[in-house]
């Protein structure tokens, strides 16, 4: 596409853009479990509206636009509230949870950094940790020192006092961790840290807005918020169960002595003295306003109700699952995230999700154990019902035709891309990557994504094997053609 030299009209360019989502996710009709979070057309509704009325302005300088300052302090102040924050608790409104942990990583690192010049930095977290926390130490020159999980895939707190070393700067778990829907002993955790005089940062992204509701409606959690000694910060995203728009998470500190190592200051630009809370320059207003007034429209009754219908919709399917020969619910986690995979060898989960997504189902796939992921909302109570009909059938349809095998589509989270999940060096990622970004962009699952598997196994296929018209054998081996 070339630079339009004309004007197009804007009913035009909408219908144009009305097309474009045809093929999108169908999360209005109940049938993705990911990604999209929704209280309902009314609310939404609201939502646009109140982005629509800060469409326009730059939360960058809030002396110039004093009414976005005003709302990202109500919004940390109420995510305060919901969370037992102290009095003196203090933080910002980022633009989801991957900024949150970035600035929840560089802020530990800034902070040992001040206090004790630690010049080689380490960060420890279990393995399950949301994969921004990878991200982060990659950035910021931190090394990330993993922790294995217990059989109930929650962190050994046990391994994570072991990994604890003089360049250690900062823990970090998970409130729930997202592969499994389980929260990590925060607790004994919290008690680590104090003993160590480390920060612990609990990452509540997914569960900041949907714990303390469950516990509300009576159902017993673990202690995993403020109320725990050692707790440090914590980040929950808005635009999760928070049920607002995209994007705005907030990052909460126990008090400013924290928050002040998280900000960038620079007194020597000849363009003024620049002061930054945190990553971006330029901060849209919109998500604010909109989690501004979607919070207060919904209140504590509103998020109650919202979550009692979750949980239904969690039960029905979960007990459902249960009951489907050959399907076995990964644990009992205490949140609205399941996990499913088979029982039999026969049955490959990865060609189960297959027919579903053919079917219009939307979910990610985990890898460690391959499994399917849910994520179960309040919409899931109308949709459980086919949902399961649809996993019964699959399930059978399997069983009568091994041949269905799946076609190779690897768990990636935020996207399906039709690589394998395991055996693929990183160079085999980036080459689908940049098949999607680069300067001829490829949709993921409409073009010919066996073109870059064959070159991907090539690169690989020809150190290791030593012979090039192996390709097809290699791949057919990866994709599971071949016993």
């Amino acid at each position: 596409m070339r630079f339009p030299e004309q004007p197009t009209d804007a009913d035009t360019l909408l219908a144009r853009l009305e097309a474009l989502r045809d093929d999108d996710a169908d999360w209005r009709a109940g049938r993705c479990f990911a990604l999209v979070y929704s209280a309902g057309e009314a609310h939404d509704a609201l939502l646009r509206r109140a982005h629509q009325a800060l469409f326009s302005e730059n939360g960058l300088n809030p002396m110039a636009f004093r009414s976005v300052r005003h709302m990202e302090s109500d919004l940390v102040r109420m995510t305060a509230d919901l969370l037992h924050a102290p009095p003196e608790a203090a933080g910002t409104v980022t633009s989801g949870g991957t900024e949150s942990l970035l600035l929840a990583v560089l802020t530990q690192r800034n902070a040992a950094q001040a206090r004790r010049r630690v010049k080689r930095p380490e960060i420890i977290a279990p393995t399950s940790i949301h994969v921004a926390v990878e991200k982060a130490a990659h950035l910021f020159g931190v090394r990330l020192r993993l922790a294995p999980l217990r059989a109930d895939h929650t962190v050994d707190p046990e391994a994570v006092r072991r990994l604890i070393n003089r360049r250690t700067v900062g823990l970090l778990a998970s409130a729930p961790q997202y592969p499994h829907g389980v929260i990590d002993p925060i607790e004994a955790l919290g008690r680590i840290a104090q003993a160590h005089g480390l920060p612990l940062h609990v990452d509540a992204c997914i569960g900041g807005f949907m714990l303390p509701f469950i516990e509300a409606l009576g159902h017993p959690l673990p202690r995993w918020d403020f109320r725990v000694p050692g707790v440090t910060s914590i980040s929950a995203d808005l635009h999760k169960y928070g049920y607002t728009a995209k994007g705005a998470s907030v990052l909460l500190w126990q008090d400013t002595d924290w928050l002040r190592h998280q900000f960038f200051v620079s007194t020597e630009w000849p363009g003024g003295i620049y002061a930054s809370p945190s990553l971006p320059g330029t901060r849209p207003a919109g998500p604010i306003a909109a989690a501004w007034a979607g919070v207060q429209a919904l209140g504590r009754e509103g998020y109650l109700d919202l979550m009692r219908d979750a949980l239904e919709a969690r039960d029905r399917i979960r007990d459902g699952l249960r009951g489907i020969e050959g399907i076995r619910v990964l644990g009992d986690p205490p949140g609205t995230l399941l996990a499913f995979t088979t029982s039999e060898r026969s049955l490959d989960i990865y060609a189960l999700a297959d027919l579903l997504q053919a079917r219009g189902w939307h979910f990610d796939r985990n890898q460690s154990p391959r499994s399917l992921h849910l994520t179960v909302m309040a919409v899931h109570r109308r949709t459980a019902g086919e949902f399961l009909s649809d996993v019964a059938d699959g399930v059978e349809r399997l069983r009568r035709d091994p041949s269905v095998r799946s076609s190779g589509t690897a768990p990636m989270y935020g996207m399906m891309a039709r690589l394998p999940a395991r055996g693929f060096v990183r160079g085999a990622v980036l080459d689908a990557m940049v098949g999607m970004y680069g300067p001829e962009p490829r949709d993921p699952m409409d073009s010919e994504p066996q073109g870059w598997m064959d070159r991907a196994v090539q690169k690989l296929g020809g150190p290791l094997l030593g012979a090039a018209d192996r390709v097809g054998e290699v791949r057919d081996r990866l994709l599971g053609r071949t016993p």
